[in-house]
């Protein structure tokens, strides 16, 4: 019996329970990626680790990067079922280390695992989908999935916040395990039952695996990238140039075929969501400290314009998914990255002209369900273009892809912000940082061009 003989039946009878715990699980990592940015501050004061502050950071996305390669030639090996489980085992193992780390030096190991655990998880979570579910269920699953990530946007910084204040950083970590035990009881004993390996009465890989080395390189690359954002001088110029080249060497193999000369199909997929990721939350990562320096607004109102991003996230994902919505699968990627580049440009715009503030916040509510739709639909896309097996491989690609883009275009961001800064121009600062980011939203809207008819379930 084949994994597609088998895939119907699995569904049919523990499919409610497999996408909860599909769900609880990305909750687990999602909550974890959010509050640790409100705890780590009193974690590295008390550990006297501020020196390595941005490192708990940069080296969660360099064994996030590294992992999903590796997730992605596990999967298409040997199934899902035993890289979800070695996933979220080391992502587990990572929140212990971390939670009882008497050095910084600790916690920033447990950051790695908790990185690496994070890529498998999420490649062999792509795979799940594609196996477990048919093609008309997996638009729904990929709007659940994404209301999943971002509903710990809307809790996470202030149940962090509470637990740091009232309990210390440490529970921070250890409210995490919880929800792992929960999603991994759900799911694990459903998805031994999937069939291992891929298969091949439906076309195995007609493409090499993407090579670890590879993946090592571009990591350390970004990683490099992302620290010359967080620096200035020599050193920011030495990282860059540094992480650039490795770059350069590493991405080729890592992306599929035609990926570089802008060919149709797969290519443009994973370009869109490495762009809009790299928009979208590049300008992010300026918004709030915009509103707070040039605007004079309190952080919780700063916060806010955030929060109704996640609530336009939430209606676009869910939107994608519908059968009302008669759009072809390529037209709802390039939708999404226009809604992107719409958002994103009106609030440069807030930057340099410094027109009505509360236009950010209409603003970040179409930037995000752009993103919403983007981000579910070429998901979809991804696995509607990938054979069986290849479709460990290509979404190690894509999320490879989307973990790249935002590192490289957040250290694009910091870059510039840090040179533009000094000069006490806020209006130019800010304005230049964001227009950066439209540019690159509008790069994305151009791939989005790019993919050819892919049909939607629902079309």
């Amino acid at each position: 019996m084949t994994s597609t003989d088998r895939a119907p039946a699995t569904a049919t009878r523990g499919s409610r329970a497999l996408a909860f715990g599909l769900c609880t699980a990305v909750v687990a990592v999602a909550f974890e990626v959010i509050s640790v940015a409100t705890a780590m501050p009193a974690a590295a004061r008390e550990l006297d680790g501020l020196g390595l502050y941005a490192w708990a950071f940069s080296l969660f996305l360099i064994g996030q990067l590294f992992a999903t390669v590796a997730a992605g030639r596990l999967c298409d090996r040997i199934g899902p079922a035993r890289p979800m489980a070695g996933g979220l085992a080391l992502f587990s193992v990572g929140i212990v280390v971390a939670a009882t780390a008497p050095v910084m030096l600790q916690l920033i190991a447990g950051r790695l695992l908790q990185g690496l655990g994070s890529g498998l998880t999420s490649v062999a979570m792509y795979v799940v989908i594609a196996r477990a579910f048919d093609e008309s269920q997996r638009p729904t699953m990929f709007s659940w999935i994404s209301a999943a990530w971002v509903l710990p946007s809307f809790i996470g910084p202030t149940a962090a916040a509470w637990l740091t204040h009232h309990l210390g950083w440490r529970w921070v970590f250890w409210s995490v395990l919880p929800l792992v035990a929960v999603g991994a009881t759900l799911m694990l004993p459903l998805l031994f039952r999937l069939a291992d390996g891929p298969d091949r009465s439906h076309g195995g890989s007609h493409t090499p695996p993407a090579p670890l080395w590879a993946a090592g390189l571009a990591a350390v690359g970004a990683a490099g990238i992302q620290l010359a954002g967080q620096r200035s001088g020599v050193t920011a110029v030495v990282a860059a140039v540094l992480g650039l080249a490795l770059v350069a060497v590493a991405l080729p193999p890592l992306m599929p075929p035609g990926f570089f000369r802008f060919g149709r199909g797969l290519p443009p997929v994973i370009n869109v969501r490495a762009l809009v990721e790299g928009a979208f939350f590049g300008a992010e990562a300026f918004v709030p400290l915009m509103l707070v320096e040039q605007r004079g607004l309190g952080l919780l109102l700063a916060g806010s314009a955030l929060t109704v991003g996640s609530l336009g996230w939430t209606v676009g994902s869910w939107l994608q998914s519908r059968r009302f919505v008669r759009l072809r699968r390529d037209r709802l990627i390039t939708l999404g990255a226009g809604c992107v580049w719409t958002g994103v440009t009106v609030v440069a715009l807030v930057g340099y002209l410094e027109w009505w503030v509360g236009l950010v916040a209409v603003a970040w509510v179409v930037a995000g369900f752009g993103m919403g739709i983007a981000i579910a639909s070429t998901s979809v896309a991804t696995m509607t273009l990938s054979s069986t097996g290849d479709q460990g491989r290509n979404s190690s690609s894509l999320q490879f892809g989307e973990a790249f883009g935002g590192g490289l275009f957040i250290g694009v961001g910091g870059a510039l912000f840090a040179t533009l800064h000094p000069s006490g121009d806020l209006d130019r600062t800010f304005g230049t940082v964001l227009a950066a980011m439209a540019v690159v939203a509008l790069l994305a809207l151009l791939a989005s061009l790019r993919t050819g008819r892919i049909r939607s379930p629902a079309t």
